[in-house]
């Protein structure tokens, strides 16, 4: 019996497969069968493997061709099985030598010429067999992928010739090029392009040098999408570990589409028609939804409002932990998902609530219905709530001699506060609570009563009373202090609208 190794990924998790190949003898003619709670695209590889051998000029015997994929009991789908049970059938036959190929992880799709294709998986299989000290096999357009986890031990073939050859010693296959990553354009946008908004454009300085979700309302054309899409551009860069993570999870979904790395931080901005599992995950392989792809990034809804309401339930237990569960019939897999919610929303239906030549004849009434759309427990985790006017006409043409600050000014105080904030926590100050926000931001007896009867005059819950907290360190952050103020303190209220606010939303 041949005995070769492959991976499948149960979210994150890595379950190593031994791939068992075995040739019996009791037919007159080949017979092919695989099992281990095999799924239909893993069954199939049998006739894309008849015909790669029929391509090959190789025969196989008159005998029973055995494929057992182990555990039995875990569930294996994908087509990247079909490389490991070729190798395994080719060792069987005496064709590549079973003693090598043990040494490998071996994951990659085969065409019916034999060309080797892109699969699923290969960075995290890559770090998974590095982590073991295996080395990895997978296709040759992906061996720079590969090469990001650190080791060389890498065969990345474009056709299954060439693996032969290189075991029999007439053709040696080269480690794979690790390609040099830097950030990927910004697409030239910049927040010096947001005229007016000076408030707005505060709010979003401090949700991105906390992490902080925020809300944006305001009518249409007042600059929300425009000031959200321009939130990555003032974003810390990713860490290498960060880098790793989340290519990960690209690489899991699909979606790496040749890249080697994500280099910038993931901007996912999801139409409000997706539905639950697009959100968070799903499906018969328990694939990750966008707010896994939005780990290290920004999740942007907007139209809150018109999302459904289940699926909005999504996001309450994943902004508090940073992960989420993904449960199938058959499968459990848990993703990251430390994302940052960016959400805007129109004040009512029409979006024209307080303009009385532009507002519909509903309004006000309508406005109330609207918002009640979105559950206060969900409000309550959103950090900062601003009020977006629109535009002032001459701040449209405003041409004086103070230019609007550009993304790459405000990174600056960003980082600066995040770099603070990593160096006294380990952490933003988003993610904080219980100790290490007490610890963080302390509060003195005259800043704590003044809180206090902030809080019991807005109603605010035990959470929104923490999110305070952190708010105004964040703000402190941004100033360089080391203590809260009452500055800090008054303006961290400020986001958060007493009596549902000039919108409504409280």
């Amino acid at each position: 019996m041949i005995s070769l190794n492959s991976i499948i990924f149960n979210g994150m998790d890595a379950t190593p497969i031994d791939v068992q190949v075995q040739l019996s003898a009791g037919l007159a003619k080949p017979e092919f069968n695989i099992i281990g709670l095999a799924d239909r695209a893993v069954k199939e590889s049998a006739e894309r493997i008849r015909n790669v051998l029929s391509a090959l000029n190789i025969s196989l015997p008159p005998k029973r061709l055995t494929v057992n994929l182990s555990p039995a009991d875990v569930e294996k789908s994908g087509s990247h099985f079909d490389l490991p049970i070729l190798c395994g059938i080719l060792c069987a036959m005496g064709v590549l030598p079973e003693s090598e190929l043990e040494k490998y992880i071996i994951i990659g799709e085969v065409s019916l010429n034999g060309a080797i294709l892109q699969t699923d998986g290969v960075l995290p299989a890559s770090v998974w067999a590095n982590a073991h000290e295996r080395g990895i096999i997978c296709p040759g357009a992906q061996g720079a992928e590969a090469r990001w986890a650190g080791h060389t031990n890498i065969l990345a073939p474009f056709h299954v010739l060439e693996l032969i050859n290189h075991f029999k010693g007439t053709q040696i296959l080269p480690v794979p090029e690790q390609n040099h990553f830097t950030p990927e354009p910004d697409n030239h946008i910049d927040m010096s392009e947001v005229h007016g908004q000076a408030a707005a454009k505060r709010a979003l300085e401090i949700a991105a040098a906390g992490g902080h979700a925020m809300l944006m309302v305001g009518p249409p054309g007042s600059g929300k999408t425009m000031l959200a899409s321009r939130l990555p551009t003032i974003l810390p860069e990713m860490t290498p570990d960060e880098i790793l993570e989340t290519s990960i999870i690209y690489s899991i979904a699909g979606q790496l589409n040749g890249k080697s790395l994500i280099t910038n931080r993931p901007f996912r901005s999801v139409h409000h028609t997706s539905s639950a599992v697009s959100l968070a995950g799903g499906g018969a392989d328990a694939r990750p939804g966008e707010i896994s792809l939005a780990h290290n990034g920004v999740l942007f809804l907007d139209e809150l409002p018109e999302f459904n309401r289940a699926t909005l339930e999504i996001l309450r237990q994943p902004m508090e932990a940073g992960k989420i569960m993904v449960a199938r019939a058959r499968r459990t897999a848990t993703y990251p998902a430390r994302f940052q919610l960016i959400a805007a929303m129109n004040p009512c239906p029409c979006g024209h609530l307080g303009n009385a030549a532009l507002s519909c004849s509903r309004a006000p009434r309508c406005a109330e219905a609207y918002q009640n759309k979105i559950s206060g427990p969900l409000l309550d985790r959103i950090d900062l709530h601003v009020d977006v006017d629109p535009v002032n006409p001459w701040d449209m043409n405003k041409n004086d001699d103070t230019p609007a600050e550009t993304s790459a000014q405000i990174r600056v105080r960003v980082v600066a506060a995040r770099n603070r904030q990593i160096a006294r926590q380990g952490v933003p100050n988003a993610q904080l609570d219980g100790a290490a926000l007490d610890a963080a931001a302390p509060l003195s007896h005259e800043l704590t009563e003044f809180l206090n009867d902030a809080a019991e005059k807005m109603g605010m819950s035990a959470r929104g009373y923490n999110r305070i907290r952190r708010i105004a360190r964040t703000i402190a952050d941004l100033r360089g202090a080391d203590n809260i103020e009452m500055a800090d303190l008054a303006e961290a209220l400020s986001y958060r609208p007493i009596n549902r606010g000039k919108y409504g939303i409280k």
